[in-house]
C-alpha cells in the first residue's frame, strides 16, 4: 500500500470542540463518524487540526463530562484523552493574520470567538471548519462564502 503524503490527503478539517467531545459520549449520534475521522487521521489519510482555544475548551468540557459520569480521576482521564488526540490532531498556531480574521468574523457573524478562530484558521489553512451541528448562535448565519461544514455533511 502506498504511503500517503499531504498531497494525497483527501480530507482536511479544523475541528470544533463539539466534534471531539462526540467521540467520548457513548451512543452519541455522530460518534461513529468522528471515530472514523480520528482513525483516518492516525493512518494519515485525513488531516485534523484544532486551535489552542479548542484544546483548552476540550480539556475543560471533557473533564466536566467525566466528573458528571463519576469517572475516577476525571481530570487525569481528560488529560489522557487529550494526549491520545495529540497523535491524531495537530495543534495550530495563532498568527496575527488569523487573529485579525477571527475578529472580522466575530463582527460579521456575532458568534463565539473560539468558533471564529476555527473558521479563520480553516481559511488560513485552505481547508474546512468542521462543527458537529449548526448551533443556536449559528442559525440564520450566511456561511455561503466560508469554509464551514457540519458532521451531517460528511459521508
Amino acid at each position: 500500500m502506498k504511503k500517503k503524503n499531504s498531497e494525497d490527503v483527501s480530507e482536511r478539517y479544523v475541528v470544533d470542540t463539539s466534534v471531539l467531545v462526540e467521540y467520548i459520549v457513548r451512543g452519541a449520534p455522530q460518534r461513529s463518524k468522528v471515530e472514523e475521522l480520528l482513525n483516518n487521521a492516525l493512518k494519515k489519510q485525513t488531516e485534523l487540526y484544532m486551535t489552542p482555544a479548542t484544546l483548552s475548551e476540550l480539556l475543560y468540557v471533557v473533564s466536566k463530562i467525566y466528573e458528571m459520569a463519576n469517572v475516577a480521576k476525571a481530570n487525569e482521564e481528560a488529560l489522557n484523552y487529550i494526549r491520545w488526540l495529540m497523535e491524531r490532531v495537530k495543534i495550530t498556531e495563532v498568527t496575527a493574520d488569523i487573529a485579525i480574521k477571527a475578529g472580522e468574523l466575530k463582527k460579521r457573524l456575532k458568534m463565539a470567538l473560539p468558533d471564529c478562530y476555527i473558521i479563520a484558521t480553516a481559511i488560513n489553512l485552505q481547508t474546512k471548519a468542521l462543527f458537529l451541528k449548526q448551533e443556536k448562535e449559528m442559525s440564520g448565519k450566511d456561511f455561503e462564502d466560508l469554509p464551514v461544514i457540519f458532521m451531517s455533511q460528511i459521508k
